[in-house]
């Protein structure tokens, strides 16, 4: 096959509404901090209409970050995932048509609104998320396109998208399709109260090699194995995952293939402002020196690079120019 695409991401489109607020805040919404909570679409109006007028809003979605990263990085990235024939929708595919990023779904049309999350950034820099699924959840494997699949190096897929049937159906044949090719599939384990919903099928997908390579931070990797001990956490992906990726905040990052470890500090940060997107930037830098056949060191030094941009300022997108920030640390792209 033909390679069109370094890196094809499949997951949830999503719009993201962003402020700044303080602790006390969460508290008088009944928020758990630093966690992702499903909400309606009538707690999503209300919450905006109590958010600082101080908003931001970007596309997003986790797997839609990563692939507008690599893009950034100068990669050939596509993105599949579901939105409505509406505002926020035509925002999105607007946002991706600008940056050069290949994105074919279909709208969805007669069902819900496009996904929107709103995401409160506490003075440390985290941040606590809530998000209306809406049109999001509709993909089907019908969204899913042979060709589409087996002409990207490597195709990534988010676990916040492994809840509805039809989604889940849609990225076991997604992985189907990019073996059918000789190409990996990856997945990210996106949050810790995911893999708690669904720690037995992410292992199963893990396991049975339908998913090759895994992305998780320690919280996440903890969960998966039920340990409080991350040094078993990562024996158990050795054993488990042909490469597994690690990101651990302040201290960098890990990779694991074939028993082997490697680990990379982090750059240095003058501020954290928000962390939002911290784990799906690593994933563009990694997934991207993978695709080109880099080495772990290189794929964890570009994704601990592209991951320390992202943290400095509100938002999951890149805003300085990642290749020139690569270049000058050495790191080729």
């Amino acid at each position: 096959m033909t390679t069109r695409f370094d890196v094809l991401t499949i997951g949830n489109a999503i719009v993201d509404v962003i402020a700044p607020i303080d602790e006390k805040f969460l508290i008088d919404e009944g928020m758990r901090k630093s966690i992702m909570h499903l909400i309606e679409a009538d707690r999503s109006a209300d919450l905006y209409a109590k958010m600082p007028s101080e908003k931001s809003i970007i596309p997003g979605g986790s797997s839609a970050n990563t692939a507008a990263g690599v893009a950034a990085l100068g990669g050939r990235a596509a993105f599949v995932g579901k939105v409505a024939e509406d505002e926020l929708g035509l925002v999105f595919r607007d946002d991706f048509d600008s940056k050069g990023i290949s994105y074919e779904t279909d709208y969805l049309r007669d069902g819900p609104a496009t996904a929107r999350s709103m995401i409160l950034v506490t003075p440390d820099g985290e941040r606590t998320m809530n998000t209306y699924l809406g049109a999001c959840q509709h993909l089907t494997e019908a969204d899913i396109v042979e060709e589409t699949i087996q002409s990207a190096s490597i195709t990534y897929m988010e676990g916040y998208l492994w809840d509805p049937a039809e989604a889940k159906k849609a990225f076991v044949l997604a992985a189907h399709y990019a073996h059918k090719a000789d190409r990996p599939a990856a997945i990210t384990l996106s949050d810790p109260f995911c893999v708690n919903r669904f720690r037995n099928e992410f292992l199963d997908l893990i396991k049975s090699k339908t998913m090759d390579y895994v992305f998780a931070n320690i919280e996440e990797a903890k969960a998966l194995y039920e340990t409080d001990d991350i040094n078993v956490a990562v024996r158990q992906l050795a054993e488990d995952a042909e490469i597994a990726a690690v990101t651990m905040g302040s201290r960098g990052a890990m990779a694991i293939r074939n028993g082997e470890i490697v680990s990379v500090p982090a750059f240095a940060v003058d501020k954290v402002v928000d962390v939002t997107g911290a784990g799906d930037l690593f994933a563009s830098g990694f997934l991207l020196a993978t695709a080109r056949g880099q080495s772990m060191e290189e794929a964890l030094k570009l994704g601990c690079l592209a991951a320390s941009e992202v943290i400095s300022h509100y938002g999951a997108r890149p805003v300085a120019d990642l290749k020139v920030l690569a270049r000058g640390e050495g790191i080729a792209v």
